[in-house]
């Protein structure tokens, strides 16, 4: 490694179950420039080759992160070229966002790739700040520690209690509250979930997130890593096209690229204090005794659950402004 210093710290149970690091695939959304300009960036700052295809898709090989690629996020770049494919990607680009998709990276890569943002910000790139209608997000999926049940489970249950106190602490924008991402956990499924019964096989799990949440649009979207884990019965269950990954798809709801300062090193810290939560079994368990005290049959505000858990959090020392 050169002389950066580590920003990003280690997850609790830093290896996988085969002894490997694991790894954490990055998906950052942002306007203001086309997915050329972007591509031209982040060859000059990380190295490598680029190449394009027909659709306006690019890819970087070889670069200091490894592969990256680079193409607006609508389903109409992957339609047959034609003139009118091409005016209506020309007429959408001021609210079409940029993807940037990386190869499953290290902590040293997620490094090196966090310093491309403030080339990309001072190229003229933009949040989703910018525009009423901008949904800018950052994704993180990182790779499960094992297919184990228990490290399925832990890290579902310690978000699914974090998520009022999370979204309390990292307000969405404004600018974003009218598009679908902003739905939480239902606390009928937050309440399921921590009934149901240890020994609950995968299949049980399965079932619960996806009555409750027929949806991907969540903040910690499961469908990823439930269609890895058991192919068949999520073709049973549900009929939208997920890309199977051994992986918790952790999405954020902004993407902050053009605000000085801003750094994927705090969103990271989001997912780290979900994990070490997950690991503390006495903390999960008062947490989620707590949680089910503090909800009657119907929730009229996820507030004072938000006040609770961080209450929690500092109690246990994980709540010295861990978000900063």
């Amino acid at each position: 490694m050169d002389d950066l210093t580590p920003a990003f710290s280690p997850l609790p149970r830093a290896t996988a179950a085969d002894g490997t690091p694991r790894r954490v695939g990055l998906e950052v959304e942002l306007g203001g420039l086309p997915e050329a300009q972007v591509a031209e960036i982040a060859q000059q700052t990380l190295g490598g080759t680029l190449t394009s295809g027909d659709d306006p898709t690019w890819r970087l090989e070889g670069s200091a992160v490894g592969g990256l690629d680079i193409y607006l996020d609508t389903s109409l770049r992957k339609s047959e070229k034609s003139a009118l494919r091409d005016a209506a990607l020309t007429l959408g680009r001021d609210i079409i966002p940029v993807e940037i998709v990386t190869d499953p990276l290290d902590l040293d890569g997620m490094e090196r790739f966090n310093a491309l943002l403030p080339h990309l910000r001072d190229g003229g790139a933009r949040g989703s700040s910018a525009g009423l209608v901008l949904g800018f997000g950052v994704h993180f999926n990182i790779q499960v520690a094992s297919d184990r049940m228990a490290d399925i489970r832990g890290p579902l249950t310690a978000y699914a209690l974090l998520e009022d106190w999370l979204r309390a602490a990292m307000p969405i924008d404004e600018t974003r509250r009218i598009l679908p991402f902003t739905a939480p956990y239902p606390t009928t499924f937050v309440r399921e979930l921590l009934e149901l019964p240890p020994d609950a096989p995968l299949s049980a799990l399965i079932d619960l997130y996806i009555h409750h949440n027929p949806s991907r649009n969540r903040g910690l979207d499961m469908f990823p890593l439930f269609e890895h884990l058991d192919p068949d019965r999520m073709a049973r269950v549900h009929t939208e096209l997920t890309s199977a990954r051994p992986t918790f798809h952790f999405r954020l709801p902004d993407c902050r690229i053009d605000e000085p300062g801003w750094s994927l090193v705090s969103e990271w810290r989001r997912w780290l204090l979900v994990e070490q939560v997950a690991e503390d079994a006495r903390l999960l368990d008062a947490m989620g005794r707590l949680w089910q005290a503090a909800h009657g049959p119907v929730t009229l505000s996820r507030h004072t659950w938000a006040q609770r858990c961080g209450d929690l959090l500092l109690g246990a020392g994980l709540a010295r402004d861990p978000l900063a």
